[in-house]
């Protein structure tokens, strides 16, 4: 996956969150809300696959889940453990809202977005130090 689809769905991302802090628990809010969740979900597929494009093409390893990146990249300390168990617990959350839809975890995990939004933001801000030519478009479909 290219750095530059992460970092769009990620600003999208945090356009939504703020479009939904902006609502206030009125009929608009539940509806910025859940595209919120939506673009977190496809945020961080976007993410972990740019991690597995980077960790291959930078260190050679492989890695084929979200969470095995996730390992790899503390591992080769790109991160901090802190980060990476925090990112773990990004991954459990987006998995809960992907497979189905409950009120109650929508809110749950909204309510966890900001920490969410910051620690995607730090690992972007980590894989964008790198040169541009370890960034080239790869289509995975």
């Amino acid at each position: 996956m290219d750095i530059e689809i992460f970092q769009k769905s990620f600003f999208r991302l945090k356009e939504a969150y703020e479009r939904a802090k902006q609502f206030n628990y009125n009929d608009d809010y539940y509806f910025f809300r859940d595209s919120t969740i939506q673009r977190f979900e496809f945020t961080v597929e976007c993410f972990w696959k740019t991690l597995k494009n980077f960790l291959l093409k930078k260190e050679g390893i492989a890695c084929n889940s979200p969470k095995s990146c996730i390992k790899y990249f503390f591992k080769t300390d790109y991160i901090s453990e802190e980060l990476a168990k925090e990112l773990m617990k990004m991954i459990d959350d987006r998995n809960l809202t992907s497979h189905t839809y409950h009120e109650e975890i929508a809110e749950i995990i909204f309510k966890r977005m900001k920490n969410h939004i910051n620690n995607l933001e730090l690992v972007l801000n980590t894989l964008q130090s790198f040169k541009e030519d370890l960034w080239t478009y790869q289509k995975e479909f």
